[in-house]
């Protein structure tokens, strides 16, 4: 209760001064970060929050089934269909190169334990925009950029979860016993296979019969509100009857309920987005606790190289090989490539892997919470300090592009 009462006690001071914190990147992430760190430090903290328990672990996938089917619902249709050749590039062929540099690097940097590896790849590579949220609302940087960006971010982790559980079922098996993960891996498959029905058969009459209540008049906008909320928690509780795997099933889902969304209410998807912003929040003050933990432990100096590395090369490379050909001019290239920002996907899959290692392998499980720790850490610096001098070279760099071209 201590730690709630000081997390939202944190999040209510920050939500009266947002408007002039924000001048100084200071987001409610990095408030809730901040408020963890000094909150959980020292021998004797004031506030511990327990992270190995079970139901830690389906606190945390019910959080991220929320995220995800949020992500799902959101994709701009506009966006996708306009930028459609620059997002299969970026999730298609990108993302994937992405995944493999990681584990390539991971597996150079940690000895050769390429599950491991791939598990770090897994974790640190999905983007999210919550170290860098202002820049979707930053009108110095074109709406299309934006409009790319926010696809790509709301996607990728959905992608990456199917890879982040075979990974871990590897690392699972790997440290467990000497021989093959291929029983683990395989009721990893078996787990996305019922997830992939799960959200099917809640998803699709879920949104067709929420969109024939609302022509029908049978329902108002607030109960809609409340079905798209209840819809990725089913997906969730029936995924694990039929024993797959809950977030994945959510954001199945989502993608299912997506093409209603237009017929529903204006702001339908407004409860769900409130309630996975504020669940998301609580795990930001979480994370400030795991950076207390990082750092007072025993701490493996490879991290910072990992997550450094994983943050610029790992990102920039393959974003840069894959939009060979696009048009796109120099800057825009440059600015895709940076804007990378690493966040709470990274924080949920960081946090499920520590809590299905701890028991198996404990030194895997310390690994990959430093690693997954140290990634987010940096980019709250690096990206969320950066875009702003970042959105006004560019746009800088617009207005001579404008100011050259012959009129």
């Amino acid at each position: 209760m201590i730690a709630l009462a000081v997390s939202m006690g944190t999040l209510l001071a920050w939500a009266l001064v947002a408007a002039r914190l924000t001048r100084w990147s200071i987001t409610a992430p990095v408030a809730l970060t901040a408020a963890g760190v000094a909150l959980t430090v020292g021998p004797h903290p004031l506030v511990r929050v327990g992270l190995t328990t079970n139901d830690a672990e389906h606190v945390v996938e019910i959080i991220l089934a929320v995220l995800l089917f949020t992500d799902a619902t959101e994709v701009p249709a506009g966006v996708f269909k306009a930028q459609r050749g620059l997002l299969i590039r970026l999730l298609v062929f990108a993302l994937p190169l992405s995944l493999l540099a990681a584990t390539l690097m991971g597996g150079l940097l940690f000895l050769f334990d390429w599950w491991l590896a791939a598990l770090f790849a897994a974790v640190t590579v999905p983007v999210d925009l919550a170290p860098a949220a202002e820049l979707i609302r930053d009108s110095r940087l074109p709406s299309w950029l934006r409009g790319v960006l926010t696809v790509e971010s709301g996607l990728n982790d959905g992608i990456v979860a199917p890879v982040f559980l075979l990974c871990l079922a590897g690392v699972e098996t790997h440290g467990t016993s000497p021989g093959p993960a291929s029983d683990s891996v395989g009721h990893a498959f078996d787990q996305l296979l019922w997830a992939a029905v799960a959200g099917a058969l809640v998803g699709r009459p879920g949104g067709f019969l929420l969109r024939r209540a609302w022509r029908a008049r049978w329902t108002t906008p607030a109960a809609t509100r409340l079905g798209l909320l209840a819809v990725p928690l089913l997906a969730y509780a029936v995924a694990g009857v039929l024993h797959g795997n809950g977030f994945v099933a959510a954001f199945v889902a989502g993608l299912f309920v997506r093409p209603e969304v237009p017929s529903l209410p204006p702001k339908a998807l407004t409860l769900v987005e409130d309630v996975g912003t504020l669940m998301s929040l609580a795990l930001w003050f979480v994370f400030g606790q795991l950076v207390t933990q990082a750092f007072t432990g025993e701490f493996d100096p490879r991290v910072v190289a990992y997550a450094v590395l994983t943050l610029t090369v790992v990102r920039a490379a393959p974003v840069l090989l894959c939009l060979i050909g696009t048009g796109l001019d120099r800057t825009d290239r440059l600015v895709l490539a940076w804007l990378g920002p690493r966040g709470l996907a990274s924080i949920v899959f960081g946090l499920l892997a520590f809590i299905g290692l701890a028991p198996v392998d404990p030194h895997a499980a310390d690994l990959v919470g430093q690693v997954m720790t140290m990634t987010v850490l940096i980019s709250l610096a690096l990206h969320g300090l950066s875009y702003g001098p970042l959105a006004a070279r560019y746009a800088l760099a617009r207005a001579r592009a404008t100011a050259t071209e012959p009129t």
